[in-house]
């Protein structure tokens, strides 16, 4: 069976262009040399929409390249995020794969969310009969009971309103693509009613990448607390000398790190392990028990407690998971700063019950890795988190703590590309005097008029605690006079709590100063997302 070619994206050809020509090669080229000198084209005959929710640009990528796939398969496919879909389209288009992640405690992602309220919405959901659908839902099993909910309560949300599920769904955890692959092949032969064979696939990514990482050199490592912080937060520099390597403002950069030697060096004390013994890595091989677990496997810190009775080494290495790059929200503009990458990254050390505990990813990066060191990097799209390619629209950004990171480098652009938008920034964290990270860049910026309005909540400064969305309450009225200008609205740093608090504000705001009622703020908002003008970079 020859190997089907697929008509790249960036060939000179509309999507419907390539959809028909992918088509008619997967049918020609699938029928033998014969057919391909006797038959005339056919159109790609079964539509497929392939319909994403994403936070951190996973799923979207997924379902471009599987978009592709399906097409060098005859399909006439499309990917499309779930913030612009309405119920009607998936009617329309009878064949739907969904892929979604889960962001925070279990909820939808961002562009999903609109999407969630109008199917589960009692006695006035559609009807999803003739549909035929399958989901694919990516998480991380370290979120327990939350682990892929989104995907889960999309999956059963179709079937209650009568869609045929084609192929049971599938729930990955952070290794996704072995699992993705067979649900997709799954989906596309439940959907033709054939087995053809898989068509050569493009990857999406070239040269460097996350499963081929460059070796960057560790440049700078600059704390960025001064005396009197409780926190430790580092300003870490990568060269990309020599990698040909690019990013956007907004993307996020994907860092290979490994375990403190001794956290493994208890760990393996404490169940009795020889350090030596050799062991089978994730990705095949072996090597020295040590090495494996400060390269490969995740490894907890060992708490004092006697470990489970009796358990072999090969039963231990087998409960653990392969150990994972971090992913850092850019800090830096390469038009700033020419084959560079910055990065802020607050370092984790705590202690409980006399047990000290420290985060693996910032505390290699703040303790570990010498300068001039190299370790793997690569990067990741996030397509959400972009600025307006409307220099003249406003921006407002609310990132405190280590959320300043994505706008140090949205301002860094804005002052390079010369855009005449207003920009302003809500920072906030505990100290003035100690806590006000890139102090002197920021002020620089105040000065130079390219940081129209400056914010700032320092919670220990005053009795009363004051955080960036009590500032933003404070400035009612004018942040609202900037969104009905055309703003773009940004959030960056924690999930679970200051997000969501700043949201609650931005919809509070919209009520008070906008003269809108909860319904029509909510909607406000909601359309805000659909025109892209609000976008959040939380973990």
């Amino acid at each position: 069976m020859p190997t089907v070619p697929i008509i790249p994206e960036n060939a000179p050809f509309s999507a419907e262009q390539r959809a028909w020509l992918n088509g008619f090669l997967a049918g020609v080229l699938n029928r033998g040399p014969a057919a391909a000198l006797t038959s005339s084209p056919q159109t790609a005959s079964i539509p497929l929409l392939i319909a994403f929710g994403s936070q951190s640009g996973n799923a979207e990528s997924l379902a471009k390249r599987l978009a592709r796939e399906a097409s060098g398969r005859g399909f006439a496919a499309r990917a499309a995020g779930l913030d612009s879909l309405q119920p009607a389209d998936l009617i329309k288009d009878k064949n739907v794969l969904l892929i979604t992640s889960t962001w925070g405690e279990g909820d939808m992602p961002d562009n999903a969310a609109s999407f969630w309220d109008s199917i589960n919405q009692n006695g006035s959901s559609p009807k999803f009969d003739g549909v035929q659908y399958s989901v694919l839902a990516l998480g991380d099993k370290n979120y327990g009971d939350t682990f892929c909910l989104a995907g889960r309560k999309l999956d059963a949300r179709l079937a209650e309103l009568g869609a045929r599920r084609i192929t049971d769904r599938v729930d990955c955890d952070v290794e996704f693509d072995d699992l993705a692959k067979k649900w997709s092949a799954s989906a596309f032969t439940a959907l033709s009613g054939t087995t053809a064979a898989p068509a050569a696939e493009v990857e999406e990514e070239t040269g460097w990448s996350k499963k081929n990482p460059f070796a960057a050199k560790l440049i700078d490592n600059t704390p960025l607390n001064t005396r009197g912080s409780s926190k430790d937060t580092r300003h870490i520099a990568f060269s990309l000398t020599g990698s040909g390597l690019s990013y956007e403002v907004g993307d996020a950069l994907g860092v290979f790190v490994q375990n403190c030697p001794e956290v493994v060096d208890g760990v393996i004390a404490a169940h009795g392990f020889d350090p030596q013994a050799e062991v089978v890595l994730p990705d095949g091989g072996t090597a020295a028990l040590r090495e494996a677990l400060i390269k490969h496997y995740e490894v907890r810190s060992y708490h004092g407690k006697a470990p489970e009775a009796g358990i072999t080494l090969e039963a231990f290495v087998e409960n653990l998971r392969k150990l994972q790059p971090r992913l850092y929200s850019i800090a830096s503009s390469i038009k700033a700063h020419s084959d560079e990458v910055h990065l802020c990254v607050g370092a984790v050390r705590y202690s409980t019950d006399g047990v000290h505990h420290k985060g693996v990813a910032s505390t290699f990066l703040a303790d570990r890795l010498p300068l001039g060191e190299t370790t793997g990097i690569y990067f990741h799209a996030a397509n959400h988190f972009r600025l307006p390619s409307d220099l003249t629209k406003p921006v407002i950004m609310v990132g405190p703590g280590t959320g300043i990171a994505p706008f140090r480098a949205f301002l860094e652009e804005r002052v390079a590309t010369k855009a005449p938008g207003k920009n302003w920034l809500f920072f906030g964290d505990q100290k003035r005097v100690s806590d006000f990270l890139y102090h002197d860049q920021v002020i620089g910026w105040v000065q130079s008029g390219h940081l129209t309005r400056l914010d700032t909540a320092f919670s220990r400064d005053q009795e009363e605690k004051i955080y960036v969305q009590t500032r933003m309450l404070q400035a009612a009225t004018e942040l609202w006079q900037w969104l009905e200008e055309g703003a773009h609205f940004y959030v960056c740093g924690d999930a679970k709590r200051m997000a969501k608090d700043v949201d609650d504000a931005l919809h509070t705001i919209i009520q008070t100063a906008g003269g809108k009622s909860a319904d029509e703020a909510a909607a406000y908002v909601n359309q805000m997302k659909k025109e892209k003008r609000y976008a959040r970079d939380v973990y």
